[in-house]
C-alpha cells in the first residue's frame, strides 16, 4: 500500500471507521499534518518528520511512539499501554479520544523540541 487512503481502504468496515476517526483526531490536533505509508503503517508528519504513527492489528489499533509522558498523563494512558512505546486502543471499548488527542500534543511539542 502506498496511500493511508489504500491502507484504510484495505481493512474491514468497523476497524476502517475506527481509524478514520483517529485520523480526523490527528489532523484536528495537528492541522498541517502530512501522511505517508511508513514501516506499513499510516503516519503523520510535521515539517517531513514523522511525529505518529498508527497500525490496526487483529483486536487493536497500536499508536506509536510513547515517549515518556508526564506523570498525570502516564497514569491516565497506563491503561492503554500496549507495550513500553506502544498505546493500545482496543476494538472493543470506546476510542478515549480526549486522551489520544492529549498524546498526539505532547507527541508534536517533542517533536518540535
Amino acid at each position: 500500500m502506498e496511500t493511508v487512503d489504500e491502507y484504510l481502504g484495505a481493512l474491514p468496515g468497523d476497524v476502517r471507521e475506527r481509524m478514520a476517526e483517529l485520523r480526523v483526531l490527528v489532523h484536528r490536533e495537528l492541522p498541517e499534518a502530512g501522511e505517508r505509508i511508513s514501516y506499513g503503517m499510516p503516519t503523520f508528519t510535521a515539517a517531513g518528520r514523522p511525529v505518529v504513527h498508527l497500525a490496526a492489528w487483529r483486536h487493536h489499533i497500536a499508536l506509536y511512539p510513547l515517549p515518556e509522558l508526564p506523570a498525570g498523563l502516564a497514569d491516565r494512558v497506563a491503561p492503554w499501554r500496549g507495550t513500553k512505546d506502544a498505546m493500545r486502543l482496543p476494538h472493543d471499548r470506546p476510542l478515549p479520544s480526549d486522551l489520544v488527542a492529549e498524546v498526539v500534543r505532547v507527541l508534536l511539542a517533542a517533536h518540535a523540541a
